[in-house]
């Protein structure tokens, strides 16, 4: 298997592996994202691997974007930068559709927080096995914008489009307990397991005549790579415009002061 800078790639049993290794918080940029992308497609070239574990080391799954300044030599800061998001926004939306494409079955192994386009990340999985501890959010009302990574479409399609819109609309965090009720956990377990019951669902897929399971999967997802390209575009124009909003500046504010956000509607 390649050798990646942020991420770490092994194949056993039929199983493919891929931890993020950014920890504790496993912040993503196009970097991050395009290195998951590739090592998804090479996963799909290679016959011997049947099923994809994507989790992450450190504390957290993945607690949102890390947009920096955007430029190809920058390597990244935790602030949101307005020349950040302009920059590389639309660059990440195409690399996150393609993890959308792949075509062998994915399990994520959710700790921690999955928040923002962290949550979008984890909604890339067909399934998740997270611990009670794991904490989902779309908080972007509370940033002021528009949620992003093709979470409009991703989302009422695991959950229901009654239970994202709440979701959504509120931007309220979800515990795995939680989750599990909605339907967005499929196995919950101590984090202590969490690794272990992932590869263990994944396995069971693994043992199932491979050809079989990836027509299978086609069907099932049939339509959601391109729904998710269709989304992003509409997403990254929303966001575009919110993002110069005074809503969207007190938003970033509140949201870093932990506190509730004095909105104005301007």
């Amino acid at each position: 298997m390649t050798n990646y800078t942020d991420i770490g790639v092994t194949l056993e049993n039929h199983v493919a592996t891929v931890e993020i290794q950014r920890p504790p918080n496993n912040f993503f940029d196009h970097a991050l994202i395009t290195q998951i992308a590739d090592a998804f497609n090479e996963a799909d070239k290679n016959p011997d691997c049947r099923v994809i574990v994507l989790c992450a080391q450190g504390k957290h799954f993945c607690a949102g974007a890390n947009f920096g300044t955007g430029k190809d030599d920058d390597s990244g800061s935790d602030e949101f930068t307005e020349e950040g998001f302009r920059n590389t926004t639309g660059k990440l939306y195409q690399a996150a559709a393609r993890l959308f494409g792949n075509e062998k079955p994915v399990v994520g192994a959710i700790q921690g927080a999955a928040i923002g386009g962290g949550l979008g990340l984890s909604l890339v999985p067909d399934f998740r096995v997270a611990s009670p501890e794991a904490r989902f959010g779309a908080n972007f009302v509370k940033l002021g914008i528009h949620q992003g990574f093709g979470i409009s479409v991703s989302l009422p399609r695991i959950i229901g489009q009654q239970a994202a819109n709440l979701m959504l609309l509120t931007g309220r965090r979800v515990s795995g307990e939680e989750a599990l009720q909605l339907g967005l956990v499929d196995v919950l377990t101590d984090s202590e397991n969490l690794r272990a019951e992932a590869l263990k669902l994944a396995t069971e897929i693994a043992e199932n005549a491979p050809l079989a399971v990836k027509s299978v999967r086609a069907t099932m997802r049939q339509g959601l790579a391109e729904a998710v390209i269709t989304a992003t575009d509409h997403e990254l124009k929303e966001q575009q415009w919110l993002r110069a909003t005074d809503d969207a500046q007190e938003g970033i504010r509140s949201v870093a002061e932990r506190r509730p956000g004095n909105f104005t509607g301007k």
